[in-house]
Protein backbone atom coordinates (compact mmCIF):
# COMPACT_ATOMS: atom_id res chain seq x y z
CA UNK A 1 0.00 0.00 0.00
CA UNK A 2 3.10 2.13 -0.38
CA UNK A 3 0.94 4.45 -2.96
CA UNK A 4 -2.24 3.92 -1.19
CA UNK A 5 -3.61 7.80 -0.17
CA UNK A 6 -4.49 8.56 3.61
CA UNK A 7 -8.15 8.25 3.48
CA UNK A 8 -8.16 5.78 1.09
CA UNK A 9 -5.94 3.71 3.55
CA UNK A 10 -8.13 4.31 6.81
CA UNK A 11 -11.53 3.27 4.20
CA UNK A 12 -9.47 0.10 3.76
CA UNK A 13 -8.71 -0.52 7.05
CA UNK A 14 -11.59 0.17 8.73
CA UNK A 15 -13.66 -2.29 6.05
CA UNK A 16 -11.15 -4.69 6.80
CA UNK A 17 -11.80 -3.99 10.47
CA UNK A 18 -15.58 -4.89 10.35
CA UNK A 19 -15.26 -7.83 8.29
CA UNK A 20 -12.94 -9.29 10.59
CA UNK A 21 -15.39 -8.53 13.59
CA UNK A 22 -18.07 -9.64 11.48
CA UNK A 23 -16.59 -12.91 11.19
CA UNK A 24 -15.98 -13.51 14.78
CA UNK A 25 -19.46 -12.11 15.65
CA UNK A 26 -21.22 -13.43 13.23
CA UNK A 27 -24.99 -13.15 12.25
CA UNK A 28 -25.52 -11.14 15.19
CA UNK A 29 -23.48 -8.36 13.34
CA UNK A 30 -25.59 -8.20 10.52
CA UNK A 31 -28.53 -8.12 11.64
CA UNK A 32 -27.38 -4.72 13.70
CA UNK A 33 -25.01 -3.33 10.59
CA UNK A 34 -26.22 -4.30 7.26
CA UNK A 35 -29.29 -2.36 6.12
CA UNK A 36 -32.97 -3.55 5.96
CA UNK A 37 -36.06 -2.22 4.29
CA UNK A 38 -37.37 0.80 6.26
CA UNK A 39 -40.33 -0.66 7.13
CA UNK A 40 -38.53 -3.78 8.61
CA UNK A 41 -38.83 -4.13 12.02
CA UNK A 42 -34.73 -4.62 12.06
CA UNK A 43 -33.94 -1.14 10.32
CA UNK A 44 -32.22 1.50 12.63
CA UNK A 45 -30.88 4.67 11.60
CA UNK A 46 -27.53 4.09 11.08
CA UNK A 47 -28.08 1.16 8.80
CA UNK A 48 -27.37 3.48 5.69
CA UNK A 49 -24.02 4.29 6.68
CA UNK A 50 -22.27 1.30 8.43
CA UNK A 51 -24.02 -1.19 5.77
CA UNK A 52 -20.87 0.26 3.12
CA UNK A 53 -18.62 -1.25 5.70
CA UNK A 54 -19.94 -4.62 6.09
CA UNK A 55 -19.30 -7.48 3.61
CA UNK A 56 -20.79 -10.47 2.51
CA UNK A 57 -17.73 -13.31 1.57
CA UNK A 58 -13.83 -12.74 1.32
CA UNK A 59 -13.95 -11.94 -2.29
CA UNK A 60 -16.71 -9.52 -2.41
CA UNK A 61 -14.49 -7.36 0.41
CA UNK A 62 -11.48 -8.18 -1.47
CA UNK A 63 -12.84 -6.79 -4.85
CA UNK A 64 -14.32 -3.63 -3.52
CA UNK A 65 -10.62 -3.06 -1.31
CA UNK A 66 -8.96 -3.63 -4.65
CA UNK A 67 -10.77 -0.99 -6.67
CA UNK A 68 -10.56 1.38 -4.19
CA UNK A 69 -7.15 1.35 -3.68
CA UNK A 70 -6.88 1.43 -7.51
CA UNK A 71 -9.13 4.00 -8.30
CA UNK A 72 -9.90 6.43 -5.24
CA UNK A 73 -5.65 7.14 -4.35
CA UNK A 74 -6.20 9.08 -7.61
CA UNK A 75 -9.27 10.97 -7.19
CA UNK A 76 -8.28 11.43 -3.48
CA UNK A 77 -4.76 12.96 -4.84
CA UNK A 78 -6.23 15.32 -6.83
CA UNK A 79 -8.93 16.57 -4.86
CA UNK A 80 -7.61 16.02 -1.46
CA UNK A 81 -9.34 13.98 1.57
CA UNK A 82 -12.26 15.63 2.91
CA UNK A 83 -13.87 16.16 -0.87
CA UNK A 84 -13.07 12.27 -1.34
CA UNK A 85 -14.57 11.46 1.65
CA UNK A 86 -17.86 13.47 1.09
CA UNK A 87 -17.94 12.25 -2.25
CA UNK A 88 -17.43 8.34 -1.40
CA UNK A 89 -20.36 8.85 1.87
CA UNK A 90 -22.63 10.62 -0.74
CA UNK A 91 -22.05 8.03 -3.81
CA UNK A 92 -22.78 5.08 -0.94
CA UNK A 93 -25.81 7.41 0.27
CA UNK A 94 -27.51 7.78 -3.29
CA UNK A 95 -26.60 3.72 -3.74
CA UNK A 96 -28.87 2.99 -0.58
CA UNK A 97 -31.20 5.40 -1.81
CA UNK A 98 -31.71 3.64 -5.53
CA UNK A 99 -31.85 0.64 -4.01
CA UNK A 100 -34.44 1.22 -1.24
CA UNK A 101 -36.50 3.13 -3.66
CA UNK A 102 -37.18 0.35 -6.03
CA UNK A 103 -37.61 -2.05 -3.01
CA UNK A 104 -40.20 -0.15 -2.14
CA UNK A 105 -41.62 -0.31 -5.49
CA UNK A 106 -41.83 -4.02 -5.55
CA UNK A 107 -43.06 -3.93 -1.40
CA UNK A 108 -46.29 -1.96 -2.49
CA UNK A 109 -47.10 -3.71 -5.46
CA UNK A 110 -46.86 -6.65 -3.67
CA UNK A 111 -48.66 -5.57 -0.96
CA UNK A 112 -51.07 -4.28 -2.90
CA UNK A 113 -52.17 -7.27 -4.98
CA UNK A 114 -52.39 -9.31 -1.20
CA UNK A 115 -54.77 -6.84 0.35
CA UNK A 116 -56.62 -6.70 -3.32
CA UNK A 117 -57.04 -10.57 -2.48
CA UNK A 118 -58.36 -10.55 0.74
CA UNK A 119 -54.78 -10.49 3.24
CA UNK A 120 -54.94 -7.33 5.65
CA UNK A 121 -51.90 -5.49 5.64
CA UNK A 122 -51.31 -5.92 8.97
CA UNK A 123 -51.36 -9.45 9.21
CA UNK A 124 -49.07 -9.69 6.17
CA UNK A 125 -46.80 -7.44 7.94
CA UNK A 126 -46.88 -9.26 11.29
CA UNK A 127 -46.15 -12.61 9.45
CA UNK A 128 -42.74 -10.92 7.53
CA UNK A 129 -41.41 -9.52 10.68
CA UNK A 130 -41.38 -13.19 11.86
CA UNK A 131 -38.92 -13.72 9.20
CA UNK A 132 -41.79 -16.12 7.86
CA UNK A 133 -44.26 -16.35 4.66
CA UNK A 134 -47.26 -17.20 3.64
CA UNK A 135 -47.27 -19.99 0.77
CA UNK A 136 -50.91 -18.70 -0.15
CA UNK A 137 -49.31 -15.64 -1.27
CA UNK A 138 -47.47 -17.53 -3.99
CA UNK A 139 -50.58 -18.81 -5.74
CA UNK A 140 -51.97 -14.92 -6.58
CA UNK A 141 -48.58 -13.84 -7.36
CA UNK A 142 -46.26 -14.05 -10.55
CA UNK A 143 -42.95 -15.77 -9.63
CA UNK A 144 -40.83 -12.54 -10.02
CA UNK A 145 -43.50 -10.55 -8.02
CA UNK A 146 -43.26 -12.92 -4.85
CA UNK A 147 -39.30 -12.94 -5.28
CA UNK A 148 -39.21 -9.55 -5.12
CA UNK A 149 -41.75 -8.64 -2.89
CA UNK A 150 -40.53 -11.00 -0.36
CA UNK A 151 -36.47 -10.48 -1.22
CA UNK A 152 -37.38 -6.68 -0.78
CA UNK A 153 -38.79 -6.58 2.71
CA UNK A 154 -36.75 -9.58 3.84
CA UNK A 155 -33.67 -8.80 2.49
CA UNK A 156 -30.34 -7.03 3.55
CA UNK A 157 -27.96 -5.28 1.60
CA UNK A 158 -24.41 -4.98 2.27
CA UNK A 159 -20.96 -3.42 0.76
CA UNK A 160 -19.11 -0.66 -0.25
CA UNK A 161 -19.83 -1.78 -4.08
CA UNK A 162 -22.18 1.58 -4.20
CA UNK A 163 -19.74 4.07 -3.16
CA UNK A 164 -16.99 2.06 -5.15
CA UNK A 165 -19.12 2.67 -8.11
CA UNK A 166 -19.22 6.60 -7.78
CA UNK A 167 -15.53 6.42 -7.53
CA UNK A 168 -15.16 4.78 -10.69
CA UNK A 169 -17.80 6.77 -12.61
CA UNK A 170 -15.34 9.42 -11.13
CA UNK A 171 -12.55 8.42 -12.09
CA UNK A 172 -13.54 8.03 -15.90
CA UNK A 173 -14.90 11.22 -15.76
CA UNK A 174 -11.65 12.92 -14.89
CA UNK A 175 -9.64 10.37 -16.88
CA UNK A 176 -11.78 9.07 -19.52
CA UNK A 177 -8.76 7.88 -21.78
CA UNK A 178 -7.01 5.76 -18.78
CA UNK A 179 -6.89 2.65 -20.35
CA UNK A 180 -8.07 -0.31 -17.66
CA UNK A 181 -6.50 -3.65 -17.89
CA UNK A 182 -8.98 -6.55 -16.49
CA UNK A 183 -8.15 -10.17 -15.37
CA UNK A 184 -11.11 -10.98 -17.52
CA UNK A 185 -10.83 -9.06 -20.34
CA UNK A 186 -7.28 -9.06 -22.54
CA UNK A 187 -7.61 -5.99 -23.89
CA UNK A 188 -7.32 -2.54 -22.59
CA UNK A 189 -10.20 -0.52 -22.54
CA UNK A 190 -10.44 3.52 -22.12
CA UNK A 191 -12.01 4.09 -19.19
CA UNK A 192 -14.79 6.20 -20.99
CA UNK A 193 -15.81 3.05 -22.41
CA UNK A 194 -15.44 0.56 -20.01
CA UNK A 195 -17.54 2.47 -17.05
CA UNK A 196 -20.46 3.16 -18.47
CA UNK A 197 -20.77 -0.46 -20.40
CA UNK A 198 -20.14 -1.61 -16.81
CA UNK A 199 -22.86 0.65 -15.61
CA UNK A 200 -25.51 -0.46 -18.32
CA UNK A 201 -24.63 -4.12 -17.68
CA UNK A 202 -25.91 -3.81 -13.88
CA UNK A 203 -28.93 -2.13 -15.29
CA UNK A 204 -29.66 -4.60 -17.80
CA UNK A 205 -29.12 -7.40 -14.78
CA UNK A 206 -31.41 -5.33 -12.29
CA UNK A 207 -34.37 -5.12 -14.63
CA UNK A 208 -34.12 -8.90 -15.93
CA UNK A 209 -33.28 -10.20 -12.17
CA UNK A 210 -30.18 -12.15 -13.94
CA UNK A 211 -27.26 -12.84 -13.19
CA UNK A 212 -24.01 -13.41 -15.37
CA UNK A 213 -21.94 -15.95 -13.44
CA UNK A 214 -25.60 -17.78 -12.32
CA UNK A 215 -25.62 -16.46 -8.47
CA UNK A 216 -27.94 -14.21 -6.93
CA UNK A 217 -27.82 -12.02 -3.88
CA UNK A 218 -26.41 -9.01 -6.14
CA UNK A 219 -27.88 -5.14 -5.27
CA UNK A 220 -27.91 -4.22 -8.79
CA UNK A 221 -29.64 -1.32 -8.61
CA UNK A 222 -27.32 -0.31 -5.50
CA UNK A 223 -24.56 -0.10 -8.20
CA UNK A 224 -26.13 1.73 -10.19
CA UNK A 225 -27.71 4.46 -7.79
CA UNK A 226 -23.97 4.93 -6.35
CA UNK A 227 -22.58 5.39 -10.14
CA UNK A 228 -25.47 7.96 -10.57
CA UNK A 229 -24.70 10.40 -7.87
CA UNK A 230 -21.10 9.78 -8.89
CA UNK A 231 -22.14 11.30 -11.83
CA UNK A 232 -24.86 14.24 -10.69
CA UNK A 233 -21.97 15.21 -7.90
CA UNK A 234 -19.29 15.02 -11.17
CA UNK A 235 -21.34 17.32 -14.09
CA UNK A 236 -22.64 19.55 -10.80
CA UNK A 237 -18.73 19.98 -9.74
CA UNK A 238 -17.73 20.92 -13.38
CA UNK A 239 -20.64 23.13 -14.10
CA UNK A 240 -19.29 25.52 -10.80
CA UNK A 241 -16.06 24.91 -11.02
CA UNK A 242 -15.69 23.62 -8.21
CA UNK A 243 -12.95 24.81 -6.00
CA UNK A 244 -10.78 22.56 -4.55
CA UNK A 245 -9.47 24.61 -1.53
CA UNK A 246 -12.99 24.84 -0.01
CA UNK A 247 -12.58 21.12 0.77
CA UNK A 248 -8.74 21.58 1.82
Amino acid sequence: MRNVTETVKQLIIINILFFIGTQIVGDGAYALLAMFFPENTNFQYWQPITHMFMHGGYMHIFFNMFALYSFGSALESIWGSKKFLFFYISCGLGAALLHTGINYYYFVEGMNTLVANGFPKAEVLQILNEGKINTQWQEIMTVSQFQDFTSAYLGTVVGASGAIYGVIVAFAFMFPNAELALMFIPVPIKAKYFVPGLVLVDLYLGISGQSIFGGGGIAHFAHVGGALFGFLIMWYWKKNQFNDNRWN
